[in-house]
Parts: C-alpha cells; sequence; structure tokens
C-alpha cells in the first residue's frame, strides 16, 4: 500500500538527551535505548470514516517519537497498518449502500491527506491487512499445529481461535486483573459468548466465511484474519521482535495490544514483543469523550476544509501531554493559532537573543517523556522576549525556526 510523501526534516546542530517514555508494561518512564535503526509499529486505522482529533493526536505523538530519534541520528524504520478488511467497514459500506472495498481505499487516501497536511512523517512500510493475509494464514497454521490454537467445532462456521493461556506471560503488557479484560473484551471487538471456546477470552485468529463476507482460501477453509493477529503479522515480518515501540491509543491497551504482543511471543518463543509500549491519552470535545457514537466526532478534513490552518491544529494537539485524556475545545484551537502567530513573528526578526539554550530545553523537555506543555512554553518565552527585546544574533531567528520545524514538526518559514 502506498504511504504519504515524505516532509524535509532539518538538521539543527547539537544534540538532546536519550528519550525516555512510559512503558506500560513496566507502569513507569524508563530509557529507550535504540540501535543504529530505531524500530516502531503503530497501529493504523480502519478505514470506514475521516481522521479525526484522537487519530491525529496519536499519529502526532508518534511523529515526535520519529523526529526525536531522527535528531539523535538514528535510521527509523516505522511501519504502520491499515486495516481495510473488518467488520466495522463492512457495516459502514452496508449502511451506506456502497463497496466496501472503495470506502476503504476512499478513506485512505484522505487519511494520508490529512497525515500529510499534518506534516506527519510516514511510515517506511505502510501495510494493508488484505496484503498480510498470507502471513497471517502462515502464523494461523503454526498456532493449530503447536496447539496454541483451535479450530472451534462448529460445522457451519469453524472460526480458529488463539488460547489466552498460550504463553505464560499473557497480561503482563496490560497488567489487568481479569475481570477488567472481561470487561474490556466484551467492548472492544471481543466474542465472549461466542459457543464452543474453550476459555471466553480466547481470541479470534480466523473467522470463517459468512454469507455476504470477502474470504480467502486457508488450510483451516475460506476466511479472514482476525484483528490482532493482522499487526503481529505485519510487524513481525517487517521489523521482526522486540522492536522499540509499539504505540497506539490507551483503547488499544486490551485486548489489541495485549493479543498482538501473545501472537507474536508465541510464534517466536521470545519473551517479549516489543521494549516499550507506549500509549496515547484520548481526546475529547467540550467536556465529553469524542466517539462514533455520540456523533461529536471532529475531522482534521473539515477543519482544514473550514480554513484552519493544519499546524494550528498540531499545536493545539500538542499544548496537553499525550497520556493525559484531555479536551479539544475552541479555546484550544484559538490559543493554538495565537501560539502559531508568536512564533511566526519571532522567526521573521532579522536578529534576536540566542536561541541555543532555548533549543537545548526543548530536547530535554521532549526527551522526558515528551513534555510538549514545557517545551511549548520554553519557545513561548523565546519568542516573547525576542519580540519585546531583539538581539544581536542574526542566526537565531533562523535556528530557533528549524528547531521547531524539525523537532515538532512545525514550519514558520516558508521552504
Amino acid at each position: 500500500m502506498q504511504s504519504w510523501s515524505e516532509t524535509a526534516v532539518p538538521s539543527v546542530p547539537g544534540q538532546g538527551p536519550p528519550l525516555r517514555l512510559f512503558d506500560t508494561a513496566d507502569r513507569q518512564v524508563r530509557p529507550i535505548t535504540p540501535g543504529r535503526t530505531a524500530t516502531m509499529y503503530v497501529c493504523g486505522i480502519t478505514p470506514y470514516d475521516a481522521t479525526h482529533l484522537g487519530h491525529a493526536a496519536t499519529y502526532l505523538t508518534f511523529d515526535l517519537v520519529n523526529r526525536i530519534w531522527r535528531d539523535a541520528g538514528h535510521d527509523v524504520h516505522y511501519v504502520q497498518n491499515v486495516t481495510d478488511v473488518d467488520d466495522p467497514l463492512f457495516e459502514r459500506a452496508n449502511r451506506d449502500g456502497e463497496d466496501w472495498v472503495v470506502l476503504g481505499m476512499r478513506e485512505t487516501a484522505l487519511f494520508r491527506e490529512d497525515m500529510e497536511a499534518l506534516r506527519v512523517l510516514p511510515p517506511r512500510d505502510y501495510i494493508g491487512a488484505v496484503e498480510s493475509i498470507g502471513e497471517v494464514i502462515e502464523m494461523v497454521e503454526k498456532f493449530v499445529a503447536s496447539g496454541a490454537a483451535y479450530v472451534v467445532d462448529d460445522a457451519e462456521f469453524p472460526d480458529v481461535y488463539f488460547r489466552a493461556d498460550a504463553t505464560e506471560q499473557f497480561g503482563y503488557e496490560s497488567g489487568y486483573d481479569r475481570e477488567t479484560m472481561a470487561k474490556f473484551f466484551a467492548e472492544r471487538g471481543g466474542d465472549p459468548d461466542r459457543p464452543g471456546k474453550v476459555d471466553p477470552l480466547d481470541a479470534l485468529v480466523w473467522r470463517a466465511v459468512r454469507p455476504g463476507e470477502p474470504s480467502w482460501p486457508s488450510p483451516f477453509g475460506p476466511g479472514r484474519p482476525g484483528w490482532h493477529i493482522e499487526c503481529s503479522a505485519i510487524a513481525l515480518n517487517r521489523i521482526g521482535s522486540s522492536f522499540d515501540v509499539q504505540g497506539g491509543g490507551s483503547d488499544l491497551i486490551f485486548p489489541h495490544h495485549e493479543y498482538s504482543a501473545a501472537h507474536a511471543e508465541s510464534a517466536t518463543g521470545d519473551r517479549r514483543f516489543a521494549r516499550h509500549y507506549v500509549h496515547t491519552g484520548m481526546i475529547g470535545l467540550d467536556g465529553e469523550k469524542m466517539s462514533k457514537s455520540r456523533g461529536n466526532l471532529v475531522f482534521v478534513s473539515k477543519l482544514r476544509g473550514e480554513g484552519v490552518d493544519p499546524a494550528a491544529i498540531r499545536l493545539g494537539l500538542l499544548s496537553g501531554h499525550y497520556r493525559q485524556d484531555r479536551p479539544w475545545t475552541e479555546q484550544v484551537l484559538a490559543d493554538a493559532h495565537t501560539r502559531l502567530k508568536l512564533w511566526k513573528d519571532a522567526a521573521a526578526l532579522e536578529s534576536a537573543q540566542s536561541a541555543t539554550d532555548t533549543i537545548a530545553r526543548l530536547r530535554q523537555h521532549l526527551a522526558d517523556d515528551l513534555d510538549t506543555p514545557k517545551a511549548l512554553d520554553a519557545l513561548d518565552g523565546w519568542a516573547r522576549r525576542a519580540l519585546d527585546n531583539g538581539g544581536s544574533d542574526t542566526n537565531a531567528p533562523s535556528e530557533f525556526a528549524a528547531a521547531v520545524d524539525a523537532l515538532l514538526g512545525v514550519r514558520l518559514r516558508r521552504p
């Protein structure tokens, strides 16, 4: 699947401290220690609707990780999937009377446009679930052969399920007790009441074909992949096991990331799928959780269509800490526009006081678990001082602009 266009990243003299991020599995902030090539897998969209601000906040978070690694001199191998075959896609297509393939292609194209407008660095590998079906089938065959998965004894729909107890460490990533797992499993795409399962928490890895659904041939009969195994197969076949960061929204902690890790660990025998599990908070609207059921989603494409500068959208989402659930309001957007103008005015000066210390503080705050509120405050302070007091350093405005572009993805000057 085609990714979106690359965005040029300026080179900024100097180097910041090593990146530290909160690891969901270890429940603490700890250093990330990638090799020459840093590796990251972030779960992508199910393309049944346009990119909303919750999506954007997640991808902006991991764009910062990408930029910090590049600033530190790492090559970055970033992988993202597209769940282009799944129930929500079929349901929306049926509701609107259109082909699910056409719907998925259209919304994926819009997502790419939104990411490009927000200046999110593209993944090296952008892989659709349909592209990975052969890889999924190979994994499921291994599971069945080893006893990690079983075929439900159902003559009509012989689905294949992965055993929740297939790995000894199952549950380490989320840290949830069984009651919490059961709650989220039922709410987030699981099927605990499916007859014939050994354990209500066993997860679907191959769904036997149903009337009106697409299917692909397999040794277990025609069908299609389950949700979690798609990400396991795509990641393992692009960046292998024990990669640096697996990322996504906090709603993916369980069951999606727990099972994608367990699938991969069962297939490889490794103790840990990713060295860091990183999750973002949810974005709300005017005090309420933003969700499709409430009908209060704010779409990036709609804001762009209204003439909102994508850089302001970016700054508005970065104004809160990535791990916190936080609101999107008209005031958040207005403050972002004000900040953007302040920075652009400062970057347009012919001279100012040195920006070296401010750039060092920017790097320090971002390296400390992506503390964007403190990073933005540091940049605000420099910009106000530059506009109020001037300075004699003719390189400072351009150095300030380059650092903001490279590390935050916000362009202050015309290329």
